[in-house]
């Protein structure tokens, strides 16, 4: 294995663990710092003892690299992948769902809270499988996530087009996670979110608001035509910051979702687990579709899909109500018109 490859590895486990940032970062930067060395210059310094001395790289970096260099696995490497590497569900949960995904809707790089560029996202859930996946940043009034004014989502735009370049077949679509203002309008100027191949819509503010106006917010928002998915309906936290489910009428924000064409997201984080079981059989008997998405702010979180799917399968969820099971080709066709490949 490979230095580059073993830290990288590393990074990615601590990410799928959920592990503090300090601890990911570590990892990463040293795989970056060594990257940009020659292979001789590397093994020079690792020979010398003093790769330890470069910025960037600390005690148990430099011995992952020495010891990769040494034809040897990592021993940290090798004790992760025996704490964390293996299946985060029991059995076969979710493997049929998750089988059937082609991509993943709502993912977050370092242009706004997620930890990596939009390439290694990218790039991670290529690796993992999928055909597709949209990059959805936060939109503007998310400051404390660094959301994107509408100039730096242009911009965004165009190092999308550059990655796409690059990864093809591989296709990274456009998209946002817009915040769902007080009144139900959003978070970005409609001619750009109109450019966007995907947008997620989400309620990050003003959570505890009363059941009638909640209820109007999120009707309002799922009914707008440039609204693709309702992102983690009830905004419930369930692990660390507790924090309950914002209260609203369930059954008539769903019915408007199925009537408009807006897909449910499944949102597989294990602090959210979102919607609750008792909403996400709801939303199944209402008709809408869904959306299984990671919501990953790291490579690694991208592996959290798995925890939506065994919760899908497990109230019922079928393949062909899950818009990440299809082409590209058929996920634009659903954006632009409505028409779904089994409609």
């Amino acid at each position: 294995m490979e230095p580059v490859e073993a830290l990288e590895r590393i990074a990615f486990l601590l990410e799928r663990q959920g592990a503090v940032t300090y601890r990911v970062q570590a990892f990463r930067t040293a795989a970056t710092v060594i990257g940009a060395l020659s292979a001789d210059e590397l093994r020079t310094r690792a020979r010398s003892g003093s790769l330890a001395r470069l910025k960037g790289l600390g005690p148990k970096t430099t011995r992952v690299i020495e010891e990769a260099l040494a034809g040897a696995r990592p021993e940290y490497l090798t004790h992760l992948e025996e704490e964390t590497g293996g299946p985060l569900v029991e059995g076969d949960q979710g493997q049929r769902l998750r089988q059937a995904l082609r991509g993943d809707c709502h993912l977050h790089s370092d242009w706004s809270d997620g930890g990596s560029p939009v390439e290694t996202m990218a790039r991670a859930a290529r690796d993992l499988g999928h055909t597709w996946c949209v990059l959805t940043d936060h939109s503007p009034r998310l400051t404390v996530a660094r959301g994107l004014t509408a100039e730096r989502l242009r911009q965004q735009l165009s190092l999308v087009a550059e990655v796409n370049e690059r990864l093809a077949p591989f296709r990274l679509l456009t998209g946002i996670e817009c915040d769902i203002l007080d009144d139900g309008s959003l978070d970005q100027e409609p001619d750009l979110l109109e450019q966007l191949d995907v947008v997620v819509a989400s309620v990050h503010s003003k959570l505890r608001m009363d059941k009638g106006p909640m209820t109007r917010r999120l009707l309002a928002a799922v009914r707008n035509p440039l609204v693709d998915v309702l992102g983690h309906c009830t905004g419930r936290q369930i692990t660390g910051k507790l924090r309950p489910e914002s209260q609203f009428d369930a059954g008539e924000v769903f019915a408007a979702c199925a009537e408009h064409h807006t897909a449910v997201e499944i949102n597989c984080r294990p602090d959210r687990f979102d919607p609750p079981r008792r909403l996400l059989r709801l939303a199944l008997e209402t008709g809408t579709l869904f959306s299984i998405d990671s919501d990953a702010h790291a490579p690694g979180q991208l592996d959290w899909q798995i925890y939506g799917c065994a919760r899908g399968e497990e109230c019922g969820v079928p393949p062909e109500r899950v818009i990440n099971t299809w082409t590209e080709r058929q996920l634009a066709t659903w954006t632009r018109t409505g028409r779904t490949p089994h409609g």
